[in-house]
């Protein structure tokens, strides 16, 4: 009867410090649901005040400090998660929030690098996908190709001449000398007439 006295003695106290921080995190996410983002997030440092590492409170924190429009400490959390969980479920889905939170401040350039985080840590992420492309897309619109890759695409399109510069010069005075003969007969034979009989 006494060894089944200590050890309840020693599973309650692991199970009432973990609860606070579980109910904490539950009740955050009731706040999250009916969109009172501020009170999430003061139960969401209420369960990082009583387990610091606690990923699944960090994350949620993050995403309650996106939903109010404080981006730098959410970027600095999801940081966090990317650089210190990396075998956990948690951190396909920080980097995606990241890159989410990326494309809003209009960082294209780091959100595609998110994005393919994401999917290098879950390739079946479609959400990253669909994300991924719609970056690129918008990132193609506002760096359009160069003048100068225009017109080298321009040119190769275009048939390049055969012949060099001098030589269609060339040609272009031999032509010129056979039209001046041609014009010099013509003149000629108009002035001594026709030898050919004109049909009547």
């Amino acid at each position: 009867m006494k060894h089944l006295l200590a050890i309840l003695l020693l599973t309650n106290p692991v199970l009432l410090i973990a609860q606070p921080e579980n109910n904490n995190i539950q009740q955050g996410n009731n706040f999250y649901r009916q969109q009172q983002y501020d009170k999430a997030q003061s139960e969401y440092e209420k369960a990082l005040q009583n387990s610091p590492n606690n990923k699944i409170a960090k994350f949620n924190l993050a995403n309650a400090l996106i939903k109010q429009d404080k981006k730098s400490e959410a970027d600095k959390l999801l940081s966090e998660l990317n650089v210190n969980e990396n075998k956990t479920a948690i951190r396909p889905r920080a980097t995606y929030n990241q890159g989410v939170l990326l494309t809003q401040q209009k960082k294209l350039e780091e959100s595609i690098e998110a994005y393919k985080e994401t999917l290098r840590l879950d390739p079946n992420d479609r959400d990253a996908r669909e994300n991924l492309q719609k970056a690129l897309l918008e990132l193609k619109k506002k760096n359009p190709p160069k003048k100068q890759e225009k017109k080298k695409e321009e040119q190769k399109q275009q048939p390049k001449p055969k012949i060099s510069p001098k030589e269609a010069e060339q040609q272009l005075k031999l032509l010129e000398q056979k039209e001046k003969q041609v014009q010099e007969r013509i003149q000629k034979n108009s002035r001594t007439g026709s030898s050919l009989p004109k049909d009547w």
